[in-house]
């Protein structure tokens, strides 16, 4: 890449959001280059390619009626960006200077860019229990997400981890699917606001184990059986079988990049201006799950990411460019 060549769209991430935003950007001609992202000494299992890379079976995103898994979704969408002569670096950046344009952005590897707009897709990693067992049956069991995998559980039972609104949801949702939910909690009163709370106590699929938490995701060859749940106030442990298990603990936005530069939430997603994908920072858009806290899903992350590629060339448009 030229240091003395300014690129019109620049992509922060990759996974259906940025690939997305790349497809988009290149077919209007305006050369994209995507930095996918990668493990980092604070997220070593972070690689590029977003939550999916981490999926097996995707079963809900349209085009697929027999499924396909997400790496192989995820290496379709880089591929078609490829084809539109994206331009794709594996690896992060680690400096952004949005103070004035073009934009100044520096890689781990040393490469420097400057971008008339950036697209920001970097996406948010779900927080995990850290018990033994639990990297084990991820993806044979263990999964963060209800409507993504809740229906490979139907009429089994299930547990679900947490006390605030995302597992209230999830729990509900799954309960609809699933034979049971017990739903663990570390406290003996709940944090989602009233009306999740009622109808989650008040489904009769749903049970409750209150002052309590995973110790150890158990299970064998096939997949996940159980898992060992102890009471925090006896310190009594007992094997619970289940066939799933649902971490409903919350996700953090990736924007450690970007703090004190773009506004944001207060659970720390980027805002976005109310029907589009631009920031409080002009000609910086941010798409996907990095300003979703509420979907979460892959189609969704792709719809913003076109979004985020249409308003980047209106804005370049508009200026110019």
């Amino acid at each position: 890449m030229s240091q003395d060549k300014i690129q019109k769209v620049t992509i922060i991430g990759s996974g259906p959001a940025g690939y997305t935003a790349a497809i988009y950007a290149a077919r209007a001609n305006l050369e994209p280059v995507v930095f996918a992202g990668g493990p980092t000494l604070e997220h070593p299992q972070r690689v590029p390619g977003g939550q999916l890379m981490v999926t097996t079976d995707v079963e809900n995103y349209p085009g697929f009626p027999e499924g396909i898994t997400g790496p192989e979704l995820m290496e379709r969408f880089q591929k078609q960006a490829e084809r539109f002569n994206t331009v794709i670096h594996m690896e992060n950046i680690t400096k952004v200077d949005f103070s004035k344009r073009p934009f100044l952005l520096e890689s781990e590897s040393g490469i420097q860019v400057r971008s008339e707009t950036v697209i920001i897709s970097t996406g948010a990693t779900a927080k995990w229990l850290g018990v033994k067992g639990e990297d084990t049956y991820k993806n044979r069991g263990v999964s963060a997400c209800a409507t993504c995998d809740g229906a490979f559980y139907k009429k089994q039972d299930v547990l679900v981890v947490g006390g605030g609104d995302t597992a209230m949801e999830e729990a509900t949702y799954l309960a609809k699917i699933v034979n049971h939910v017990t739903l663990i909690h570390r406290r003996d009163t709940l944090r989602a606001s009233k009306v999740m709370q009622e109808r989650a106590l008040n489904n009769p699929k749903i049970s409750f184990m209150w002052n309590s938490a995973v110790e150890e995701v158990v299970g064998n060859a096939k997949g996940m059986t159980g898992a060992v749940v102890r009471n925090l106030k006896t310190g009594d442990s007992q094997l619970v079988n289940a066939q799933g298990l649902f971490v409903a603990i919350g996700h953090t936005p990736n924007t450690e990049l970007f703090q004190g530069i773009l506004e944001t939430h207060q659970g720390g997603y980027l805002k976005t201006i109310p029907g589009s994908t631009r920031t409080n920072i002009e000609g910086v858009f941010a798409c996907g799950d990095v300003q979703d806290s509420y979907y979460r899903q892959a189609i969704t992350a792709a719809g913003t990411g076109c979004m985020a590629a249409i308003d980047a060339e209106r804005w370049l448009i508009e200026h110019g460019e």
